[in-house]
């Protein structure tokens, strides 16, 4: 690591990637994650993360060294990461979602349009919404937006949380589909 180029001592959270693109694929990251956690032993990395991993592959990091995110692929579309999303709330992970609108093909439903249209928000905002009322531990993370654009989604998203009729969580909790 040339951390002295970066004019960094250490780099606050690293995150191992593993898996495909869209799921995690089965087998052990033991070796990689014992590599990083030795530089985090060194004070190189001051937290450890994951990303695209399983559940059994969380427990593993979890037995070499703490974990404190997981990144996976969760959004309104793909939900196959649900238990691991109420995992990591119970055991105090963050839990960002990458492609939390999309991906490479944003999310279009017209469950989610019209969502949107009840709550006077774009779809976006709800798509963005609906993953914040999952877990107090999801955070999202700008990608490649503008940051200015990112943050007006996400505080309008948040903000529109005590606004919301019991009707709406419901709509954005069990209503919207792909």
């Amino acid at each position: 690591m040339h951390l002295k180029h970066l004019g960094l001592e250490t780099l606050d959270v690293v995150n191992l990637r593993v898996g495909g693109l869209e799921r995690p694929t089965p087998g052990s990251i033991a070796e990689p994650f014992t590599v990083l956690a030795e530089l985090r032993r060194q004070g190189l990395i001051r937290h450890l993360g994951v990303s695209n991993v399983s559940a059994e592959q969380l427990t593993e990091a979890r037995s070499i060294a703490p974990v404190v995110c997981v990144q996976n692929n969760y959004n309104v579309a793909t939900r196959y990461d649900r238990e691991l999303v109420d995992r990591c709330a119970r055991e105090g992970i963050a839990y960002t979602p990458f492609f939390p609108l999309g991906g490479f093909t944003p999310l279009q439903s017209a469950v989610l349009d019209a969502v949107a249209a009840r709550l006077g928000a774009s779809p976006r905002q709800v798509a963005l919404a609906w993953l914040l009322l999952h877990s107090a531990t999801i955070l999202l993370i700008p990608g490649t937006s503008p940051a200015r654009e990112y943050r007006r989604y996400q505080h309008q998203a948040a903000g529109r949380r005590g606004r919301r009729t019991r009707q709406d969580r419901r709509s954005l909790m069990w209503a919207v589909t792909a």
